[in-house]
């Protein structure tokens, strides 16, 4: 559940990289769960990647800058946008893979 400069530099300086290893940069902030107390374009970056389907919630639970509860991905409903279910519909199960190999 580590995040690199890598990644940091792939979501802040727009580094040319293919979108899965963009996403799986974005995975890794979501898993961390440090990143959740980012700055604002960290969380929106996060939110919207997981709405589109691209990334699922962590593995554990977090805390945003505000102190809201971010649930990780077993505690929400199958299906849902941030479940792995989720994730498998919009852009199938190679890439679900992906995402969870992602630490």
């Amino acid at each position: 559940m580590t995040m690199t400069l890598h990644d940091i530099n792939v979501l802040e300086v727009d580094e040319d990289v293919d979108e899965l290893e963009y996403f799986t940069a974005v995975q890794r902030a979501i898993n961390s769960g440090l990143a959740w107390r980012f700055q604002g374009s960290y969380g929106r970056t996060m939110m919207e990647a997981l709405k589109a389907g691209y990334c699922m919630l962590g593995r554990h639970a977090a805390q945003d800058y505000y102190g809201n509860y971010i649930p990780n991905r077993s505690e929400i409903k199958a299906g849902t946008f941030g479940s792995r279910e989720f994730v498998v519909a919009a852009c199938g199960e190679d890439w679900a893979l992906a995402m969870e190999a992602a630490s």
